[in-house]
């Protein structure tokens, strides 16, 4: 009687944790929702606070696409971050693969340094590479900014890929290269099928990681047609006013691209990643 008394009350206390965690969660989305939706006057009103609109206007998208340009951020944002993420992946699987599979002089030396650069803060490096990339002639450009995207979400994607493909069991690549498969084939047709998720991961993170920076953005890039979405969205804060309304519907657009990646591949995400393969 006491065990089940004292499971129930750990439910309760796991319940209320989990409460209060998705809380946190969503209320910022809510007030971010609403207030894409509320009048100015009505934002602004520091007397009055309002829960839900009192009335629904349309006017914060319209000026956000009309006045700001929020098409060519979101094409701006795509652009780099689809190029860095798909670049990313492809790299870390060549190099996960060489870090998982071959030995070689100084790999753990690598292995070392990929580790350390992530303790490294991204905003030490930008003055170095942008005097780099202002000699390289690639400053304010969107390849300039897919450079840096990549240079900084590599190493860890790297390892990431490494820790999948050790996971992996060598013997189903032994198989195949029994019954004639070169090791360049094994590497396509039974490793990166079984470690997809893994895969979907890697380039989860990538893209996401180009999808909201902004401190480097705001320095390589000076153009306003070159800028996405987070440095677009920056603009709208102001020394004496803040767009609040205007603010809140960029941000809830931007919001969707990765909300609705999330919704379609957490399934690849969260699946076993060796799923029917056999053990060492």
């Amino acid at each position: 009687m006491n065990w089940r008394l004292s499971r129930f009350f750990s439910n309760i206390i796991r319940i209320i944790i989990l409460t209060i965690f998705l809380l946190g969660v969503i209320l910022p989305i809510y007030w971010m929702i609403i207030t894409s939706l509320k009048t100015n006057p009505e934002i602004v009103n520091a007397h009055k606070l309002t829960y839900w609109p009192e009335q629904f206007t349309a006017e914060n998208y319209i000026s956000l696409f009309k006045q700001f340009n929020y098409g060519d951020l979101l094409v701006n944002s795509i652009i780099v971050s689809v190029s860095t993420g798909i670049c990313v992946t492809l790299l870390s699987i060549l190099g996960g693969y060489s870090l998982a599979r071959y030995k070689f002089q100084g790999k753990g030396t690598m292995i070392i340094f990929f580790l350390v650069t992530q303790m490294i803060p991204g905003i030490l490096v930008i003055i170095p590479l942008y005097v780099i990339f202002t000699r390289m002639g690639i400053i304010n450009t969107r390849f300039g900014l897919f450079i840096y995207y990549l240079i900084v979400n590599l190493p860890f994607c790297v390892i990431t890929m490494r820790s999948f493909f050790e996971r992996i069991p060598y013997t189903l690549e032994e198989a195949a290269r029994v019954d004639g498969c070169t090791r360049f084939q094994s590497l396509l047709r039974i490793v990166l099928p079984i470690m997809f998720p893994g895969i979907v991961a890697v380039f989860i993170f990538a893209f996401i990681g180009a999808w909201n920076e902004l401190i480097a953005g705001t320095i390589l890039i000076n153009t306003p047609e070159l800028w996405t979405i987070p440095i677009g969205l920056k603009t709208l804060i102001g020394k004496y006013n803040v767009q609040w309304g205007v603010l809140m519907a960029g941000a809830f657009l931007a919001l969707l691209p990765t909300a609705i990646m999330f919704a379609a591949m957490q399934k690849f995400v969260v699946e076993g990643l060796t799923a029917g393969a056999v053990k060492e």
